[in-house]
């Protein structure tokens, strides 16, 4: 196991393993929306999605650079290459985020709702975070629950890429968002029981769940409250 990462913060000695582990983890996970950010900006910017044209070639890139990217950030897990391509990753999906951004912009109120959605996700995190530490969780049980929601969420996704329909892209948004909480504990709790021992691993998981849930509160947000008066 090669362990030459970066400590992204300053630690006591006399703390746990996992909570070091968890403090590595929170940090990078702030470091990694600093790209994250420029990558919503600048493709609001240059909009380079809109280059592509056809719908099935942006899907397929879209597809093929989160899973190719996930995969290779758990294959170094525990390097310092982890955390490049973490970076990498997160101002990929900040790109992806950007037509999003701009579509809430053709509202007079999307900034305000883009706002609340922020709060709102912060205010999960927070949440979530404090339940993974307090509550009594059967980690096991929730990841296999996890498991079986991801699973109809996949088939939610592909089946929503053919049919289109509102209503179906609305559910998926709700459903997302409590996937997306119960997430962050879950992954929050493998940390602190023992269950993770890369802080680069920890992140990405931690930084999907936050982009989905974020994604998915803006779009429930203007779907019922956008204003294009």
């Amino acid at each position: 196991m090669n362990n030459d990462v970066r400590d992204f913060t300053q630690m006591g000695t006399e703390v746990s393993q996992q909570e070091t582990l968890l403090r590595k983890t929170y940090g990078l996970l702030a470091w990694s929306f600093v790209p994250c950010a420029a990558g919503a900006y600048a493709s609001m910017v240059f909009n380079p999605l809109a280059m592509i044209g056809n719908r099935w070639v942006m899907l397929a890139i879209v597809f093929g650079f989160f899973y190719g990217m996930c995969f290779a950030i758990e294959k170094n897990r525990y390097s310092q290459t982890g955390v490049i391509l973490l970076m990498v990753f997160t101002f990929g999906m900040g790109v992806l985020l950007g037509p999003l951004l701009q579509y809430s912009g053709m509202f007079p109120n999307g900034g305000k709702l883009v706002g609340i959605a922020a709060t709102m996700t912060a205010a999960v995190f927070f949440t979530m975070a404090a339940l993974a530490r307090k509550a009594n969780i059967n980690t096991h049980a929730l990841g296999k629950f996890l498991a079986t929601g991801a699973i109809v969420l996949i088939v939610g996704i592909v089946a929503n890429i053919f049919l289109q329909l509102p209503m179906l892209s609305l559910s998926i948004s709700g459903l997302f968002v409590v996937f997306s909480s119960l997430m962050i504990m879950w992954q929050i709790r493998m940390v602190l029981e023992g269950g993770e021992d890369s802080h680069i691993s920890a992140a990405l998981s931690i930084f999907i769940a936050i982009y989905n849930l974020f994604s998915s509160l803006v779009q429930l947000l203007l779907a019922f409250a956008g204003s294009d008066d």
